[in-house]
C-alpha cells in the first residue's frame, strides 16, 4: 500500500517550441527512468513516440510515463504546444493536482503559454514555473518574469537566479540557501558543483531573498508576525509557507535554466516535491447527476471510499484500445467488474498497465492517486465516470471545444471505405475535438477539427497508420446562422384522415438571443391551454431544427424561443402532434427573423521582425482582421489581432514569404461574427450549389 503523500501527479505544458518534451526527456534521465537523452530534433525523444511527432518536431497527443525522485512517486504527463491539440492540455489538466509551466526565455510568454495558464486556472491545478533557454539569444529571466505578472496576471515567487546569461549561462543561485549551482561545459546533468554565491550577485540575490521570504511568510499568521519582529524564519518554515501559497494558488515558486544544456533540472524535480500538493492534498472532485449539476457530495482522495475513476484519455495502438484512468478514490484490482456511469453498463478489469510513453508495465492493482491504462474496455469514452457498481456516481464531466473547419475525403476504392470507416471510430474515440458526419446530400465523409494542422494530421494518419488512400477535399469554414430580430406568430398542426386525428397549436415569440449563449427555450404559458406535459415535445421540435438554418441549411446559433399561448385537443393532442407543430413553426417563421450568416473569427498571434511590421500589417488588414494591439519583443514585435477563419487558410506559408522565413503565428477560435453582405451572399450561393450538384449527382 504506497503513501499517497508520496504522489505527485503533474503535467508539464507550455507554448509549442517552449521544451517540454526536452524538460520532460532530462527528467527521465535524472530519475533513471531512461539512459540515453533522445533529442525531439532528432526524432528520438521518449514521449514524442507517433510517426508524425517525429517527422515534425512538435508533440501531438499527450503521453504518460512515471518515474521516482527523492522517495516519491512522480506521474507525468507531457503535453502538446499547438493550439490545435489544447484539448490534449484541457483533459489532461483535469486529472492532474499540479503542473510545471514552462516559458521560453527569449520568446517569453507565447500565446499558447496564455491558454494552458487559463485552463490551469479553470481546473485550480498548483503550478511551478520553469524558464527554459536562458542559453539562447535574447533569452531574459527578469523580463519573463515580468511577462508572467502583467500578460498572465499571475504572481511570479522568484526561487533562483540564473549566473550570465546566453551562451555565457552556466548556473543558478538557489536563493534559500544562498548557494550557487554550477554545471561543467560537458553538458553532463550530474556534473556540477554548489559553491557560494558570484561576489558580483550578492545584492541581488539579498533583494530577491527578501522579496521571496516576505511573500512567503504571508502564508502564515505566527511566522510573518516572528518575522516582523525581526525573527529570520527557518528553511523548513519557508518551504512549509511556500507550499501552502502554492497548493492555493496564491503564487507561483519560479525557477530557470537550460533543459537541453542539462542546467536546473534537479531544482525543479525538488520543487515538484517540495511544492506541489499530493493527491490527498487538493480539492477534491465534485460528484455530479445525469445532467452535470453538482450533487453536493465530493470524491475525497483516499483508499478507504468506494472506488471512483475518470476516462480521461483512448488511445488505440497495436495491442488493442487503451484508456488511460485518474483514480480518485478506493483502489481496482485485475479482475474487478466496474460500472460505467455514463452508460450504465458493466465491464470486466482485464489487463492492467502502466504506461511509459509507448512502452507499458503490467501491474495488478491500482490506488487513489493512481494514473494507469486499461486494456481492451469495450465502451468507454473520453470523460466517463468508472465506480464501484454498489456505489454508483458522476464525476464532473469533461467539456470540449465545437470544431471550426472542416474538410471532406472520400476512398480512393471500395475496400478503403471499410478500413476508412474502422480507423475513423477509433480516432473518434481518442480524440473529442475530432468529428465526423457524413453529407445527407452528397454521401462525402466530413472530418471536423480544430484547426489546418489537426486535420491535416489526422488525414496522414488515415493514410499511413491505417493505410486508407484517400481524396481529399479543400478546407471548408464552419460557417452557422443566427436570427437578428425578434418575431411573434402562431402555428397550427391539424390533421384528420380517418382514425384519430392530430392537433397542437402554439403562440410562440422567438427573439435573437446573447453571442454565445446557443438555444434557449421557457414557457410562459398560464391557465393550461397548452399543458406541461407537452412542453418537452415543443422544446424537442425547435431544437432538432436548429441544425438547419433557413439561409443555406448551417447550423443556427443563439436563438430563444418563448411559448406564451396556444390551444389543444382533448383526444386529438399528442407529443407527437405538439412536436410536428414546433418543426412547422420553425419553417414558418425563421426566415421573418433577419436571418444571418455568421463566421469564425480567430483570436490570432503574429510574431515578425520589425523590419516587416508594416507589411504584416497590410497582409492582416487585407484579410479583413482587427489589429488588437503590438508588443515589442527583443526579437521582434508580437502582433495581436482578430481575423475572420476564412480567410486565413495557408497563411504560414504567406507570411514565411513576407518575413523571409522568420515569422510565426498561432490562433485560436474566438468568437463568431457577422459575415459581410457580399461574402454571405457568395457562401449562401456556393452552398446551396453544392447542395443541388449532390442531389442531382
Amino acid at each position: 500500500m504506497s503513501d499517497l503523500s508520496h504522489y505527485r501527479n503533474i503535467g508539464i505544458f507550455a507554448h509549442v517550441d517552449a521544451g517540454k518534451t526536452t524538460s520532460t526527456e532530462r527528467i527521465l534521465k535524472l530519475t533513471g527512468k531512461i539512459h540515453r537523452t533522445g533529442e525531439v530534433h532528432d526524432g528520438a525523444a521518449t514521449t514524442d513516440f507517433m510517426a508524425q511527432e517525429q517527422e515534425r518536431g512538435i508533440t501531438i497527443q499527450s503521453a504518460a510515463t512515471t518515474c521516482f525522485w527523492k522517495d516519491h512517486r512522480l506521474n507525468i504527463i507531457d503535453t502538446p504546444g499547438h493550439v490545435d491539440f489544447t484539448v490534449e492540455v484541457y483533459r489532461s489538466l483535469k486529472v492532474l493536482d499540479g503542473g510545471v509551466g514552462v516559458f521560453c526565455g527569449s520568446g517569453g510568454v507565447e500565446p499558447q503559454s496564455e491558454t494552458n495558464w487559463r485552463y490551469a486556472n479553470d481546473s485550480e491545478v498548483s503550478r511551478i514555473i520553469f524558464i527554459n533557454k536562458l542559453d539562447r539569444i535574447g533569452a531574459d529571466f527578469y523580463r519573463v518574469v515580468d511577462q508572467v505578472k502583467n500578460v498572465l496576471a499571475a504572481k511570479p515567487l522568484v526561487m533562483v537566479l540564473p549566473i550570465g546569461t546566453e551562451s555565457q549561462f552556466k548556473g543558478v543561485v538557489d536563493l534559500l540557501t544562498r548557494k550557487a549551482w554550477i554545471w561543467d561545459d560537458t553538458g553532463l546533468p550530474e556534473n556540477y558543483e554548489i559553491t557560494d554565491v558570484p561576489a558580483d550577485m550578492a545584492d541581488d540575490v539579498e533583494t530577491w531573498r527578501q522579496e521571496l521570504i516576505e511573500t512567503a511568510v504571508e502564508m502564515d499568521d505566527d511566522v510573518m508576525m516572528a518575522y516582523m519582529d525581526g525573527e529570520e524564519p527557518s528553511i523548513e518554515d519557508i518551504k512549509r509557507c511556500i507550499r501552502d501559497g502554492t497548493r492555493t494558488l496564491a503564487f507561483f515558486p519560479t525557477y530557470c535554466g537550460s533543459a537541453f544544456k542539462n542546467k536546473g533540472i534537479q531544482l525543479i524535480l525538488d520543487a515538484v516535491v517540495d511544492y506541489l500538493p499530493s493527491p490527498t492534498e487538493v480539492e477534491p472532485q465534485d460528484l455530479t447527476d445525469e445532467e452535470g449539476n453538482p450533487t453536493g457530495e465530493v470524491a475525497t482522495v483516499t483508499l478507504e471510499e468506494p472506488f471512483r475513476a475518470l476516462a480521461f484519455k483512448i488511445m488505440d495502438d497495436r495491442f488493442g484500445a487503451l484508456t488511460f484512468v485518474r483514480v480518485y478514490s478506493g483502489q481496482i484490482k485485475k479482475g474487478d467488474t466496474i460500472l460505467n456511469s455514463a452508460t450504465g453498463k458493466t465491464e470486466r478489469v482485464g489487463r492492467m498497465v502502466e504506461m511509459h510513453a509507448n512502452d507499458r508495465n503490467e501491474i495488478e492493482r491500482a490506488q487513489a492517486g493512481d494514473i494507469f491504462a486499461c486494456v481492451g474496455l469495450k465502451n468507454v469514452q473520453t470523460g466517463h465516470t468508472l465506480c464501484d457498481p454498489k456505489h454508483p456516481c458522476t464525476l464532473e464531466a469533461m467539456v470540449f471545444p465545437e470544431p471550426v473547419i472542416s474538410i471532406a475525403v472520400a476512398p480512393k476504392d471500395k475496400a478503403g471505405s471499410e478500413k476508412m470507416g474502422v480507423a475513423i471510430g477509433k480516432m473518434i474515440a481518442e480524440d473529442p475535438s475530432f468529428r465526423v458526419e457524413t453529407d445527407e446530400d452528397s454521401g462525402e465523409t466530413i472530418l471536423k477539427g480544430m484547426g489546418e494542422l489537426h486535420l491535416d494530421i489526422k488525414v496522414d494518419i488515415l493514410k499511413r497508420t491505417y493505410g486508407v488512400e484517400l481524396i481529399v477535399g479543400e478546407p471548408q469554414v464552419a460557417y452557422r446562422e443566427t436570427i437578428t430580430k425578434p418575431v411573434e406568430d402562431s402555428y397550427t398542426h391539424k390533421k384528420q384522415s380517418g382514425g384519430s386525428g392530430q392537433f397542437g397549436k402554439i403562440d410562440y415569440r422567438i427573439r435573437p438571443g446573447e453571442p454565445g449563449s446557443g438555444f434557449k427555450f421557457e414557457s410562459t404559458v398560464v391557465g393550461g391551454n397548452v399543458p406541461k406535459e407537452f412542453f418537452p415535445a415543443i422544446q424537442k421540435g425547435f431544437a432538432g431544427m436548429m441544425e438547419e438554418g433557413p439561409l443555406a441549411g448551417f447550423p443556427v446559433l443563439d436563438v430563444e424561443i418563448e411559448l406564451f399561448d396556444g390551444g389543444f385537443h382533448a383526444v386529438d393532442s399528442s407529443a407527437i402532434a405538439f412536436e410536428l407543430a414546433a418543426r412547422g413553426a420553425y419553417r414558418q417563421s425563421m426566415s421573418k427573423a433577419g436571418p444571418q450568416l455568421i463566421e469564425p473569427f480567430m483570436k490570432v498571434d503574429v510574431f515578425t521582425p520589425e523590419d516587416n511590421v508594416g507589411d504584416v500589417i497590410g497582409d492582416l488588414n487585407r484579410r479583413r482582421a482587427f489589429i488588437k494591439h503590438q508588443e515589442p519583443n527583443p526579437t521582434g514585435i508580437r502582433i495581436k489581432a482578430e481575423a475572420p477563419l476564412a480567410e486565413m487558410f495557408g497563411y504560414i506559408g504567406h507570411l514565411r514569404t513576407i518575413t523571409s522565413g522568420r515569422g510565426q503565428f498561432s490562433m485560436e477560435f474566438s468568437h463568431y461574427m457577422p459575415c459581410p453582405q457580399q461574402i454571405a451572399e457568395k457562401v449562401i450561393e456556393a452552398e446551396k450549389a453544392r447542395k443541388a450538384a449532390a442531389k442531382a449527382g
